[in-house]
């Protein structure tokens, strides 16, 4: 019997795929059926809109241990039998309904992906996006979001190290909650998630199943808000101490060779989990709900399969070994429930007893359509692209007032409000946590160290979607050369809106093509990621905000660099420029238009060779123990790098350049392939010979030194203003 309206809008299925269904399996499907095709076939589970472009993104590495999509995160060898696991996710709508337990879940979620691979999780990231601090909602969505993560994180015993917040009008409404989260293996200990073994059983383990997060994947995750539907019931409810007890165990699993394969239960609860891994291995297999520990009366089939409930583990055992693996779990109280069997048919047959209530081929269930529309730049793009900057009158206060009013701004201010509230020192590894360019961790037992960065612009995106995922690349390789690190692989974030509308298709289109040819450029592949689309509120979709991830490695940990200026007298250079001249264009999607002139308009522009060679120079430079300090240039510009320098270091900054062009675009414009970096003066020979090696421009800026930030005719800022005005700007907006 046809299904309603109701019950596909339910799932988010159109009609045409619920007939393309009954097409493929030539009969209609029941209602848990439906609630199966409405999971899997979801924009979170099934990337509709999305698969095909994202084949764009380079992923071939001799360094790739796995190929992207193939397993729940991805997979690098760092040399020494060691490998890092690393992937991000979003939890953008769950927060925006109930903002503490949808960040914290959030973060409860990426770490499963990571620790079910057998990888032991040892870092913590976060990308944020709200709107405006001075609307009560988007603080109350900030503070919940930030309490989330930290309580989360916290409680599991895994730093968060690095990270990044952002607000915009745009998000305001519909809050970006990206968590990423790093693991690190033995190579040869890596778990995988393919069922196989005809008879082998389906294990559960963790919490137990609840009614929390039905119509997560197809609900939340797969079609825009409206203000009259109450989504509430859809979010997840996590318990981080549980988590933790399922870390270790789990670990402890992958470590005796019990499993054949091991699975987390995120979006869309069982009816992923189990068929992913089906399908993975070329298998069928078969469940009985009843088997199913509940904590809530009166489920049924279809609430239990669907079902989110957090903290719940799928592991697959050869009958031999059972009671070896339920001793395990036992040792570290944990329930587990033998709920199903690996077959030879091909078929997911789910009963309840003796029922079967669903039986369905599982190559159709994971066969979703993939839709490649042809993409229409949006309307305004005429209007900002044709904003004449050089009709921008400059600031009648100078370049001084400018700056601190820069700094000031939560987009630019201290993020101290933020990570001081997250341990970042817990499992004593990490060397540079938040505030910098990139987080370092020492690797136990080596001498190496990875770094981690994550970046992306939502503006530069809105602006010039192909120059912005560019740019989102770009920024998170530059951070990580800024610590002296080669990058080695990204992950992604993809937050964009209804892709169903051609203009947002054109800036997801568009932002994957700037992304892959700067990963081209870069020599770096995407190994893993996740998409998260129909970010809108009553219509509106948020800015085309693409998040990296970066991962890099530095052979010897004290080879390493922070954006600190050191002692006085050191020389400061700028790479990637042969002058100081502020051209009007470079204006364009910075945070000073909009900050101070109210616009957001212009063209932003990255020349992906000169990235390439700056940021190869400063690897070098900081490898060869030349550089005292690197710092990226970018949002606020050349004088907002030099003042976060100046206040990281406790000691100011004395310009000695010539200007031209601009004073506003020199020093606040948003040029890209740019570093700040230190030398001492003795050193300067060897890095001028090392510059022309590399083929990069550079320019001498001044001198470290005194107690403010000065330049000739334009800038003279005591060092304790600037720092007030950075140190207490996130605050200052979060109590006005």
């Amino acid at each position: 019997m046809p299904v309603s309206k109701e019950v596909l809008d339910q799932v988010a299925l159109s009609q045409a795929e619920y007939d393309l269904i009954v097409q493929r399996l030539g009969r209609d499907p029941n209602y848990l059926e439906v609630g199966l095709f409405g999971s899997l076939w979801s924009e979170h589970c099934g990337y509709k809109h999305s698969k095909l472009l994202l084949r764009e993104f380079p992923s071939q590495s001799p360094r790739l241990l796995v190929m992207p999509g193939a397993e729940n995160a991805g997979v690098v060898d760092i040399g020494d039998g060691l490998a890092v696991v690393m992937k991000v996710e979003s939890h953008n709508h769950p927060s925006a309904v109930e903002p503490f337990q949808g960040a914290a879940t959030g973060v409860g979620g990426i770490v499963r992906d990571i620790f079910t691979m057998g990888a032991r999780p040892i870092a913590l990231l976060n990308s944020l996006r709200f709107g405006p601090l001075d609307n009560p909602q988007n603080r109350y969505l900030f503070g919940g979001v930030v309490g989330g993560i930290s309580w989360y994180g916290n409680c599991i015993g895994v730093p968060d190290v690095g990270g990044e917040v952002c607000f915009s009008s745009s998000y305001a409404g519909n809050p970006l909650v990206n968590a990423m989260c790093v693991g690190l293996v033995e190579r040869d200990k890596l778990m995988r998630s393919r069922a196989s073994g005809i008879g082998n059983l389906l294990i559960l383990v963790g919490a137990d199943t609840g009614r929390d997060g039905i119509h997560g994947a197809s609900g939340l995750a797969s079609r825009t808000f409206e203000e009259e539907r109450e989504m509430r019931p859809t979010v997840q409810v996590g318990n981080p101490f549980l988590e933790k007890v399922l870390i270790e165990a789990c670990l402890e699993m992958a470590a005796t060779g019990y499993l054949v394969a091991m699975q987390d239960l995120g979006a869309a609860g069982l009816t992923s989990s189990v068929i992913e891994s089906a399908a993975k291995g070329g298998v069928g297999v078969t469940i009985d709900v009843a088997r199913v520990p509940r904590r809530e009366e009166g489920m049924t089939p279809y609430e239990v399969m669907l079902s989110e409930s957090q903290e719940r583990m799928l592991v697959v055992v050869s009958q031999e070994h059972e009671q070896d693996v339920v001793k395990v779990f036992q040792k570290w109280d944990l329930e587990s429930s033998v709920i199903g069997r690996v077959t030879d048919d091909g078929l997911v047959r789910i009963f309840e007893g003796e029922t079967l209530v669903a039986s369905l081929p599982i190559d159709i269930l994971t066969d979703p359509p993939l839709y490649r529309l042809k993409g229409v730049p949006p309307s305004y793009l005429e209007e900002t692209r044709g904003f004449d900057m050089e009709s921008l009158s400059l600031p009648p206060e100078g370049a001084g007032p400018v700056l601190l009013r820069l700094l000031s701004s939560p987009n630019i201010a201290s993020k101290e409000w933020v990570y001081r509230q997250y341990d970042h020192q817990v499992q004593t590894n990490t060397l540079q946590g938040p505030g910098g360019d990139a987080a370092v961790l020492r690797v136990k037992g080596t001498r190496k160290a990875i770094a981690l960065s994550n970046d992306g612009n939502g503006r530069y995106c809105y602006l010039d979607p192909f120059v912005g995922g560019a740019i989102a690349v770009a920024e998170a390789c530059r951070n990580l050369a800024c610590v002296g690190a080669e990058p080695l692989a990204l992950t992604d974030c993809l937050n964009f809106g209804n892709p169903e509308r051609l203009e947002v298709y054109y800036q997801l289109e568009e932002c994957i093509r700037g992304m892959a040819q700067a990963c081209r450029a870069l020599d770096v592949p995407v190994i893993s990621g996740n998409v998260s689309l129909y970010n809108e509120t009553r219509g509106e979709a948020v800015w085309p905000t693409p998040m990296v991830g970066g991962l890099g490695l530095l052979e010897e940990s004290e080879r390493q660099c922070a954006t600190a200026f050191r002692d006085g007298g050191d020389v400061v250079l700028l790479l990637g420029a042969s002058q100081v001249r502020g051209d009007a264009s470079s204006l364009g999607g910075s945070e000073y238009l909009e900050v101070v002139h109210g616009r957001v308009a212009g063209v932003p522009s990255i020349n992906l060779d000169m990235e390439v060679r700056v940021q190869r120079l400063c690897r070098r430079a900081i490898g060869e123990g030349l550089l005292k300090s690197a710092h990226d240039c970018s949002d606020g510009g050349l004088a907002v790098a030099l003042a976060e320098s100046c206040i990281a270091g406790g000691i100011g900054f004395k310009g000695a350049c010539a200007v031209g062009g601009r004073w506003d675009a020199a020093l606040f414009g948003e040029a890209q392939s740019r570093i700040v970096v230190s030398v001492a003066s003795g050193d300067i020979p060897r890095f001028r010979a090392l510059a022309r090696e590399q083929g990069v421009p550079w320019v001498e800026l001044g001198r470290v030194g005194g107690d403010r930030l000065t330049w000739d005719g334009l800038l003279d800022v005591p060092l304790e203003s600037l720092e007030a005005a950075w140190r207490g700007g996130l605050e200052k907006a979060l109590t006005r």
